[in-house]
This record gives C-alpha cells, structure tokens and sequence, in this order.
C-alpha cells in the first residue's frame, strides 16, 4: 500500500473518533428508562462506529503484510474474552455482548472473523466429534443492572453467520433436518451471548437448568 492511501484510510479512522465520543456523551446523558429507545439508537451508533474502526485497522495491518491473520485473531479472540468450553458431551462458547442486530453490513466480521480463529485453534488442539442431530442454544444474556427495555427480540439478531461459523467447526450439518435452535433470554452481570450446543437427547435436562434463569 502506497503512503498516500495508507494515510487517506488513517484519516478516515481518526475522523471517526469524534463522532464515537458525542455518541458516549449521548449514552451518559439520555435516561435509560424513560428514553430506552433514544439509548439504543446512540449506543448502537457508538458500538457500530467502533467496530468499523477495528475492521478497518485490522484490514490495514493486513495490507502491511507484516503480522499474519491468524496471530492477529488470536490476539483479537483473547481480548474480546472468547472462549470455548467442553463438559458432559457440550460445547459452550462465549461470545463478548450481545449480537448484532439484523442488516447491519459488517457487523458481523467484527465477531466471526475471531471466533473463526478460536474455533480453529481449539479444534486443533482439542478432540472433537463433530455434532449430528443436535440442538445450538443461544443464550442472550443482558447486564442485569441496565433497563429491561433492552431486551431484542430474537428475530432481530444476526445468528446465521455466527451459527455458519460454529457449524463449520463442529457440525456435520447446520440445516433444519439435524439441528434445532432454541433461544433464550437471561439475566447476568454483564452482556455476552452463550452459545451451547448438544445432542438432541440432552436439551430436556440442559432447560431444566435453565428454566429460572429469566
């Protein structure tokens, strides 16, 4: 990459940067319970501004040639707080936030792009069965000391490109035929999403658990 173009793409970075910082001074003022729905709009522009940021930078250091991309993800994995856990035949994998809501371009690559990274490191150093019939839990967890108005419905999020990227990891097949998806709404100490996944014969007892979660 030229100086010229390099320089143009930082620019846009740094242009960015004020507009990310009125949106947090929006957030600190707007009360969240009697404008849940004004919060929303200036979190969700703080949260996208942020993450086009990160995408850009990351293009950059790939354009540079210098740093690999999956030395990178990695480094990106561990500090979003990724992580990927086996017991009792499940896996569960924990994602930062809250995912992102639909027709959003590129939201999703700010998280994909990582766990597709984690996925593929902790395949190669794990045993793995890949899961058949199965069912992937999403668990949309919301920080329990905001306003309940935050609560999304679950047609509003983007799940399909995180479920594509799981599934290419650890299943043999993600269509309707060997997996079930089931949601679920929970209250916790901090957002993040939880995605579980089972056999078929082990969903009943996994809701039993989770049943006075909400």
């Amino acid at each position: 990459m030229d100086r010229k173009t390099l320089d143009l793409r930082l620019q846009r970075i740094e242009d960015e940067l004020p507009k990310i910082t009125n949106a947090l001074f929006a957030m600190r003022i707007t009360d969240t319970e009697q404008y849940p729905l004004n919060y929303e709009e200036v979190s969700t522009d703080a949260a996208i501004r942020a993450e086009r940021m990160a995408c850009s930078l990351r293009s950059l250091i790939y354009a540079a040639n210098i740093v690999p991309k999956a030395t990178l993800m990695k480094k990106t994995a561990q500090v979003h707080g990724i992580t990927i856990t086996q017991e009792n035949g499940m896996v569960a994998i924990t994602l930062p936030g809250l995912l992102p809501k639909k027709r959003k371009p590129g939201r999703t690559s700010f998280l994909t792009d990582p766990l597709y990274y984690a996925l593929e490191t902790y395949v190669a150093e794990n045993e793995i069965t890949k899961f058949s019939d199965c069912v992937i839990c999403f668990s949309h967890v919301y920080d329990q000391e905001l306003s309940a108005n935050r609560v999304r419905d679950y047609d509003n999020m983007e799940c399909k490109m995180i479920q594509d990227t799981i599934a290419a990891f650890l299943m043999v097949d993600d269509s309707g035929i060997l997996c079930d998806t089931y949601h679920t709404t929970e209250p916790g100490p901090a957002d993040c999403t939880i995605v579980t996944l089972m056999a078929c014969g082990q969903f009943p007892e996994w809701l039993k658990t989770h049943e006075n979660h909400r």
